[in-house]
């Protein structure tokens, strides 16, 4: 954190930030306790109060208000928006919704932390995008939710290339596996509904990667070539509707989505790229791998083992050069010194309150949280590149604006 001039002053002396959560389902949970944290392990130059949190059904946003911490519930979105004691929407609800929420909160004067994928279209990210920048003129931030660029690991892994202590970055290499959808009996949910989810391990795990790769790399990814693949194509539907999927009832319904996808990139700098997103691979439950090769050594981080960080220089002697295992707990990387002593690991959900500290302190400060809004369409349009080669099966596709996609 930045000195800020109210670091250091009472609870009751700081200005106060008013949260509203729509949603409250599994990202809900990892917002809320992160909001609840924050506060207590960093100096934090706003006040955090949890106002309300917002949901379909009044009794079980009210439930999750009294077992997340928060003061109260609101009925809906809108209602939500709406209370002057609410200062920042935090969006944790499936990707069909995010663009209205977003921008409604935005034209209201509202901050706004939106989970990713950004949005369900370039289009609508698109939109987002246009709400973020006029509500920038009037102080209004917007940051979108990719926590996995701060945990303390992958930071490291970012000031070491930015720093050059890889040189020139010529390959990427990026998996995300997963394996909750191995069971064809799995029932159907909202995350396999394209029109909720937009695409499924594509733009719900594979997103995560592109943007940590083009966050530890600081380059664009500027064409693909994919492949897209639905293993399963009906699963059951389930007994009774959660209010989100919509699919409640007998049978089996339809899968509209992606069970895994794969596909090869082009970086602005000249580095070339493979990517693998499935929730297919059997016995991996949330494996994250990412590594960078350059001309004068590499990187490499595997969120299996998320408080290491493997580097290799290569202008060491052979006779003792290596990858060095850097156990990323010291007081000196990213964030570690609020937490807890040397070689005490952290875990998911640190991620999380890193993500609240960072934006608090934008806030505060005035500057552009990241990443921005800006970032997020980045990474909406590489995700739109890849369905539109995959559907193609033999072009290389370059990420376009809306305009661009629909001629």
């Amino acid at each position: 954190m930045s000195d800020h001039p109210s670091d250091h002053l009472p609870d009751d002396e700081r200005p106060r930030l008013g949260v509203g959560m729509v949603g409250h389902s599994f990202m809900g949970a990892a917002h809320s306790q992160a909001w609840r944290t924050a506060p207590h392990f960093f100096d934090l130059p706003l006040r955090i109060e949890m106002t309300t949190v917002a949901g379909r059904r009044l009794a079980t946003a009210q439930a999750a208000a009294d077992r997340l911490g928060w003061l109260g519930a609101d009925p809906s979105w809108q209602s939500l928006v709406a209370r002057d004691d609410v200062d920042l929407v935090d969006i944790c609800t499936p990707g069909n919704t995010h663009a209205e929420i977003a921008i409604a909160a935005l034209a209201a004067g509202k901050h706004v932390l939106c989970e990713k994928p950004l949005a369900n279209s370039v289009a609508e990210a698109e939109r987002m995008v246009a709400a973020a920048d006029a509500a920038a003129e009037h102080g209004v931030m917007a940051m979108v939710g990719f926590t996995y660029r701060r945990v303390p690991a992958v930071q490291l892994a970012r000031q070491l290339v930015a720093q050059g202590r890889i040189g020139e970055v010529r390959h990427v290499r990026a998996q995300y596996l997963q394996d909750w959808l191995t069971d064809e009996d799995a029932p159907l949910s909202w995350r396999l509904d394209r029109t909720l989810a937009g695409s499924g391990a594509l733009g719900d795990i594979g997103a995560h990667i592109i943007d940590l790769t083009q966050f530890i790399t600081g380059e664009e990814i500027i064409g693909v070539a994919g492949l897209l693949e639905t293993f399963v194509a009906e699963r059951p539907l389930a007994q009774a509707s959660s209010g989100l999927s919509g699919v409640a009832g007998t049978g089996r319904g339809p899968v509209t989505v992606d069970d895994a996808a794969a596909f090869l990139a082009r970086f602005s700098g000249g580095a070339m790229g493979v990517f693998e997103a499935t929730r297919f691979a059997g016995g991996r439950k949330n494996a994250i791998r990412v590594e960078i090769n350059g001309s004068l050594g590499s990187v490499a981080f595997d969120f299996e083992d998320m408080n290491v960080l493997h580097f290799f220089d290569a202008t060491e002697p052979a006779a003792v050069a290596g990858f060095r295992r850097i156990v990323v707990t010291e007081a000196e990387h990213p964030y570690i010194a609020s937490w807890w002593p040397a070689g005490h690991g952290l875990g998911y959900e640190h991620a999380f309150t890193h993500q609240v500290v960072d934006l608090v302190g934008a806030i505060a400060s005035g500057t552009q949280p990241t990443p921005s809004f800006h970032d997020g369409l980045v990474v909406q349009k590489v995700l739109d590149a890849v369905e539109r080669s995959a559907a193609d099966r033999s072009a290389w596709c370059e990420p376009r604006s809306s305009a661009s996609v629909l001629t």
